[in-house]
Parts: C-alpha cells; structure tokens; sequence
C-alpha cells in the first residue's frame, strides 16, 4: 500500500468522523442489548474463549457483549490510524470495517495484538515506517484464531501456552508481509481480500506444523439465531445515515453516483480518492443496505457473523465495490443453490453468499457472466478450503476467492484471446 499525507483534522479527513461515529455507535447498541453487567462478562469470556471459524460471538457471549468486542477492536485500529497520522482512504475505511465485523465472531482485544506487533517488528526489520504495513496489519488480524486456539489448547502450562501463543502471533505478523506482497501478484488483483489468501497459505503451515505434532484443531459451529429484528433496524438506519450524508454533502444531489460503476474493483481501487467522500459514502450505504436485504430475503440470520459479512461489503464499499460488480458474483451463489446439495441458508453458505463479493473485479471486468461463473464456483471451493487451515483462518472466503482466481483467471484470457482472434 502506498504511504499516505499526515493529517490530524477531521475536516479534512472527513473519513475519520465517520469510522468514529461508526464506533460509538457499536459501543452504544452494546448497552442498548444487554446490562453493563452482562456486557462487560461477556466481553471477558469473549477474550478467553477459542475462536476458530465458525465461532459466533453472540451466542457465545451475547449481542451486546460482541457489540463491545467490535468497538474495542475497532478503537485500537482507530488509535493506530491517529498515532501515525494516517489521511483516511478506502484501504482505511475496508481494513477498520473489517476489524470491527470480523470481531463479532472471531477476533478480539488480545488475539489481534500479537499479530500486530508481529508487522511492526517486520517494519522495523526492512527500516521502514510501519504507516507503510499497517493496511496489512489490520487484514492480517484474521489469523487472530491461532493465539486463542493455542492458548486455550496446547498441552502445556498455562505460562507456557500464553508465552508460545504470543510467538506464534508475532511470527505470524512478521511474516504474513512479504507473503501477501506475492500472492497479490499471484491473482492480479481481482481478489479483494487479499491477504485472506495469504492467511489461508500460513494457516495451511501451522494447520500443517500442528497436526504433525499431534495437535488437531476442532471448532464447533457456534451459531446464533433470532436477532434478525433488532440488527435490521440498526442496519439499515446505519446505511441510510451513510447514505442521506452524502447525498447532503454531494450537494443533495445523486450526481456522479453511477459513475463509481465505471471502476471494474480491481485493487488498488480506491474509491475515496477517486470519487471523493460523499459519492463513497453513499455507495458504502447502498451496497450494505443490498447486502442486509440479501440475508433476509433468503430467510437468513442477522448474527455475528453474517453482520461480519455486511460490515466487510460496506467497507469494500470504499474500495473495489458497488452494486453492478457484486450482484452477478451473489446471483452465483443463487444459482449454485438449485443444482447443489446445500441451501442459501446453511451457517456456511450464508457467510459465502456475501464474503463472494471479494470477486467483484472479475465481474467488473469481464462482465455479467463471468461474475456469475465466479460466484458459482466460489460457492463450492469455499466449502473445502477450510478444512485445510482447520479454521484458523477468519478470511477463509478470501482463500478461496484466491484459489478461484487461479483457475478461472487463466480461463478467461484464453477465451478472451481467442474471441480477440
């Protein structure tokens, strides 16, 4: 990523006001759900408990304890943006997004900080501003499971596993750099969740490492249902807040909307600097609202992970993705539906239906059908590659969405030349 101009005003990083707010606005709906009491209990078993994929933190814990989980993660991101003085981009707005989404059902305050600390001794290493890797800090939090998995797990002392918990984590960070660097090269761009790929490659290492050592890592589905009433109407007032103000700043007007369209989404597409605020903020409006609207239309659950999921296409709302670049990769995963053996609204396929949408550039780039093609094959791969980091990998959608890019990428030149012939 590239380095970015220190500001500290808020008026012109107008970015920064909005992830604030976002933010409080987590902590507030925190005890809007449950007692202090409650939440900051829960919070506590949160921080404690294994996390491997699929582990949904509110029926571990509680809504508003998850909730609270989500704003601390996404304050020590916010922190870090302001210590390096960071101008608020689209690389901003997705990578804290994520943060907080993903710490609804798997990351935590103490998981992701080893990782962290991991990148910056990897800055330091190269001698270079950490403001250069902090982007890829933030994604590679997704490996958080590994921390809590081996602190709760291992086979030793509890000292022990915390001292080697804390190692992995920093090896991990330090790492996870360079290798998400390649394997950017590896699928052209036209896989959003980049170092989700990544991530699935170290999780197959220590997957692979552990179990040769005789340590298997086995996560129960944990999956909430019943919450659907009071997150849609968080959601949705959430996305038309997004959307009313940056139709007012835009001059109350939609101009310049569609134009963002015009992008095909693939990295580095960043949409804050190329669209201006307002017409982004609408778009991270608009293509959270759909993504909202998707899960219930299909009958689907508003929990921790599927919020996760929202949270994530807001942000990439930001950079790489709009409505005409995610519908087709989501009709994909439709249409796989009718001809395959699982339903819309399995816990799994649920997540894929909106973690797919890491494939928009394709869709943006070769068209309708392709996207389709994209999806529909995301929808099986996905349901695999989880077996082989065993869950440690939060971004596993990511994975997959890599393995989809290697095989289909390759197809599509090909038919693209000869069609050019």
């Amino acid at each position: 990523m590239p380095l970015h101009k220190p500001t500290q005003s808020i008026r012109q990083n107008p970015m920064l006001a909005v992830m604030a707010v976002l933010d409080l606005s987590l902590f507030v709906f925190a005890f809007l759900l449950q007692p202090p009491l409650q939440v900051l209990q829960g919070f506590v078993q949160i921080v404690l408990a294994p996390c491997g994929l699929i582990t949904d933190y509110f029926a571990l814990a509680g809504a508003g304890a998850a909730f609270f989980n989500a704003g601390v993660v996404m304050l020590i991101g916010i922190v870090i943006t302001l210590i390096l003085k960071l101008h608020y981009t689209g690389a901003t707005v997705s990578s804290l997004s994520l943060m907080a989404g993903f710490a609804l059902f798997g990351k935590n305050a103490l998981n992701i900080l080893p990782i962290l600390l991991g990148v910056y001794l990897y800055s330091l290493y190269q001698r270079e501003s950490f403001s250069k890797y902090v982007y890829m800090a933030f994604f590679g939090t997704c490996l958080g499971p590994v921390v809590s998995e081996f602190a709760a797990y291992l086979p030793f002392a509890l000292p022990v596993r915390l001292g080697l918990a804390i190692l992995a984590g920093v090896l991990i960070g330090f790492i996870l750099p360079p290798i998400g660097s390649y394997t950017l090269r590896i699928h052209q761009g036209y896989n959003l969740y980049n170092m989700g790929f990544a991530a699935g490659l170290v999780g197959l290492l220590v997957m692979a490492f552990t179990k040769s050592m005789g340590y298997v890592p086995d996560t129960p589905t944990v999956w909430g249902t019943g919450y659907n009433l009071p997150m849609a109407v968080y959601l949705f007032v959430l996305f038309f807040a997004m959307v009313l103000l940056g139709f007012v700043l835009n001059g109350c007007t939609f101009r310049d909307l569609l134009r963002i369209t015009r992008h095909t989404g693939r990295s580095v597409a960043d949409f804050v600097t190329m669209d201006g605020f307002p017409v982004t903020l609408m778009n991270m409006g608009l293509v959270g609202a759909a993504a909202t609207l998707y899960i219930l239309l299909i009958g689907g659950d508003l929990n921790g992970p599927t919020i996760g999921g929202i949270f994530t296409v807001m942000g990439f709302g930001a950079f790489g993705k709009h409505l005409k670049n995610i519908l087709p990769i989501m009709l994909g995963v439709v249409l796989g539906s009718f001809i395959k053996i699982w339903s819309l609204t399995d816990p799994s396929i649920q997540i894929a239906s909106l973690f797919c949408t890491a494939l928009a550039p394709i869709a943006g780039q070769f068209g309708f059908f392709w996207g389709v093609l994209a999806g529909l094959m995301h929808s099986s791969i996905v349901l695999c590659t989880g077996v082989l980091h065993g869950g440690l990998n939060l971004y596993n959608n990511g994975f997959a969405a890599g393995m989809v890019c290697i095989i289909l990428i390759p197809l599509i030149e090909v038919f693209k030349k000869e069609k050019e012939l």
